[in-house]
This record gives C-alpha cells, structure tokens and sequence, in this order.
C-alpha cells in the first residue's frame, strides 16, 4: 500500500488531486487513473465523515498505490482522530497560522506518548483485527500536513515549521492571496516573494514543501516541482469536469455555427 512519507523521502515528484463532489465512483476514478493520492475536502466541500470513509474505501479500491487524505476542516482533537480512524493515511489542516495550532494538530494525530490521539476499534486498524500493528506505526506513517493559506501564518512560519510532527506545508493559493488584499494574482510579486519565503523556510526547516495548482494546468505543476515543490495537488474534480465540459460545448457550438 502506498506510503506519502516514504515516496516524498525519495525526492521525487508525489502528485495528487482534490476531491469536492462527495463521490465515491470519481474518487475510484481518480485511483485508477494513477494520482498518488487523492485529498477529500472536508472543509469547503458538503462530505460529511461517513461520506469520507466511503470515499477512502472506494479510492483503495481503485488503487493501493493511491494514499487516502483528507483536507480537514480545523485541527481540534475531537473530529481529526475520526478521520484518522476512518482511514486517512494524510491530513492537510487548513489556516494553520501560529506554532500553538499546529502543536494542536500534531496533538491530535498522533498515538501517545507524542501525542493524545485515542485508541479503539475502526477501520484505520481493521476493525481491531491490527490494533497493536497499527498503534506502533501509524506515527511513523500518517502524513501531517498544515496549510499556509493566510499572511499572519508567513509572519510566524519559522516557529511553525519547528514543530515536531509536521511533516509538510501546502501553500493555499487563494486563501493566501486573498489574506494580502490580491485575491488570485497569482502572478502578483508580493505573492511570489511570499511563496519563495515559505519555500526557503522549509528546505531550513526540512520540511515537504507543497502547493496546490487549482487550475488543471499541467505546465502549472512542472514549473513548481521546478521550484522546489515535491508535494503537488492537480487541480480537483468539479474544476476538472467543469472546464471539460465548458471547453468541449464551446468547441461543439463554434463548430456547428459555422
């Protein structure tokens, strides 16, 4: 089964995909069209956490070699641990934006004696069949991810990336930019100073650095891998099928009219 930790410590490219639209079939879809991992959206999405267990059954069943992540909506203990037990092998936490957050985060996914994530019967450890198993490696193995989405968050970054557990960073771009008063300028030099910054804090740090591409512009994610990105989201479903099908009718429409 696929490893996120193991596979970015090889420093290759690890390339994966959001998924918005709560649906298992697009979800096995995206597995078997080889992603390395595929993130349901808790947070801006409807996914409820038996929608998202669902989703990380059917993305197994697509691909072994595809990790099951959740973008999570906050980093409190109480739903992060359900998640973690429904399946996650990553989770990303949004608005990450002081070191205290992520020690809560780091807090709640993991087992003790490092952190104060619970243990019982769920599907992470085969219903129980694995428990011992799974409690001694799932420290180790569960990718922790915060993302870097708002201003106040570069401010603090370098007492972020300090803390033990977090294993990588995801740039929001338009969280980030929308935080700077340029919402969307992705181009904007502010921006990419801002970029370049937390790039730089994580090689200090040795920390994955990652950013998400929402635009399914393949270019898009060569050019940050280019960079120094290793940790790469592909665009996400709904922006996928929409721009498929937008482009696809204008091509039908301006066909037919002539």
């Amino acid at each position: 089964m696929n490893n996120l930790k193991e596979n970015l410590s090889s420093g290759k490219p690890v390339v994966g995909t959001w998924l918005n639209s709560g649906s298992p079939i697009v979800a096995e879809l995206m597995a078997m069209s080889g992603f390395d991992f595929v993130c349901v959206d808790a947070e801006h999405s409807a996914v409820d956490l038996p929608q998202t267990q669902q989703i990380f059954q059917a993305i197994r069943s697509g691909s072994q070699d595809c990790a099951a992540v959740v973008r999570l909506h906050g980093v409190d203990y109480s739903f992060v641990k359900q998640y973690l037990d429904a399946g996650a092998q990553g989770v990303i936490a949004p608005l990450v934006r002081t070191k205290s957050e992520a020690e809560l985060l780091v807090e709640a996914t993991k087992f003790p004696p490092m952190g104060l994530r619970g243990v019982g019967f769920c599907r992470a450890n085969d219903y129980g069949m694995r428990l011992d198993e799974e409690f001694e490696v799932a420290n180790k193995k569960t990718l922790v991810a915060i993302q870097i989405e708002h201003i106040e968050a570069v401010g603090n970054i370098d007492e972020i990336l300090e803390v033990e557990g977090v294993d990588a960073v995801f740039i929001g771009p338009y969280d980030l930019t929308a935080s700077m008063g340029i919402t969307g300028q992705f181009d904007h030099v502010d921006y990419v100073k801002v970029r370049d910054k937390i790039l730089k804090a994580c090689k200090q740090h040795q920390k994955i650095p990652g950013i998400h591409v929402v635009k399914p512009e393949p270019g898009q994610v060569i050019a940050r891998f280019c960079e120094g990105y290793q940790l790469l989201a592909y665009s996400l479903d709904i922006t996928m099928l929409t721009e498929s099908c937008t482009d696809g009718l204008n091509k039908i429409r301006k066909g037919c009219s002539q």
